[in-house]
């Protein structure tokens, strides 16, 4: 048996606008992760591999998979990815902690799990960057037109700053800070929020494109404090960060009760992260008063919380 996992993350700035040519910054959540197992199986011919994933109720061949369905997709692009075209008869398991549809980049951590696990198994592991390349294909069928940050901050499980085109550089933290993720318990496919803003920029684009450099340069201001522990600095630039999603209309009621309470109870700052329309808020805290953000979260109608500690 070879088992693989890759971590859930979190975008901390500059979602959306990233689509659009600005940077963003992203942080990987160890807490939460996808894992696969591969195993070799008893079976009567090569090539004949079984897929189960319990969590989306999914036991089948791949060969009576649809060659576009997601899982299928990663595996066929692995298996092309090493030259291997008639594998051994193999058993992939996939389970998951990660929320789906809650910008926690459940199913990128889905596609690195499968690759790291059926590539080792079978003897040839790919470069990091090969695995981000490779997951980004199947982030095309999940999200319609990606970024590029989540495949990349989810492969290499380190704070990203990420610009599309560009070689992700990892940022060193120079002091570690507290997140709260909370979630709304509303499922909000990214397709159509990324969807929903396009059309917002395709109708305004002077205003779209005005609100993007401006969520660019808080990407840039977050960045230089994370660096140098500036962690009393990061409250209001989420802060700002929401009031600029707010405007390309991304905010939604559960998100903004979230995002209010947090900052009640003493939140240095709080946002949406991901897609919106729904999914997770993120608040920044002192740890010291984490418990009584998660209590307010919890009363204002979070369905679950998760604290997590950003370091290098």
């Amino acid at each position: 048996m070879t088992t693989a996992r890759a971590p859930g993350k979190i975008i901390l700035f500059g979602e959306h606008a990233v689509v659009y040519g600005q940077p963003a910054i992203a942080v990987p959540i160890h807490q939460v992760s996808a894992i696969v197992e591969v195993t070799s199986i008893s079976a009567s011919r090569l090539g004949v591999i079984h897929v189960e994933a319990p969590d989306i109720g999914l036991d089948s061949w791949l060969h009576e998979m649809d060659q576009d369905q997601p899982l299928a997709r990663i595996i066929h692009l692995t298996l092309n990815e090493i030259g291997i075209h008639d594998p051994p008869a193999l058993g992939i398991t996939i389970s998951s902690s990660i929320p789906i549809a809650s910008g926690l980049g459940s199913g990128t951590a889905v596609s690195v799990a499968i690759i790291r696990s059926l590539s080792n198994h079978l003897g040839q592991s790919l470069p990091l960057k090969r695995q981000s390349e490779l997951a980004y294909e199947v982030e095309k069928i999940h999200h319609g037109t990606p970024s590029g940050i989540d495949n990349t901050v989810v492969t290499y499980a380190k704070p990203i700053f990420y610009k599309r085109g560009c070689d992700p550089e990892i940022i060193s933290i120079g002091a570690p800070f507290t997140l709260i993720i909370s979630d709304t318990g509303v499922q909000s496919p990214t397709a159509v929020a990324v969807e929903k803003v396009r059309r917002g920029w395709q109708d305004d684009p002077n205003i779209y494109e005005s609100l993007f450099d401006e969520i660019g340069r808080l990407v840039l201001q977050a960045r230089y404090s994370m660096e140098r522990g500036q962690v009393n600095k990061l409250g209001p630039l989420m802060d700002q960060n929401q009031v600029l999603l707010e405007a390309i209309h991304v905010n939604s009621p559960p998100l903004q009760a979230l995002i209010n309470a947090a900052r009640e109870a003493g939140a240095y700052g709080a946002k949406l992260s991901g897609a919106g329309l729904g999914g997770n808020m993120i608040a920044i805290v002192d740890p010291l008063n984490a418990h009584a953000v998660e209590k307010a979260l919890k009363q204002a109608g979070a369905v679950s919380t998760l604290t997590t500690e950003v370091i290098e």
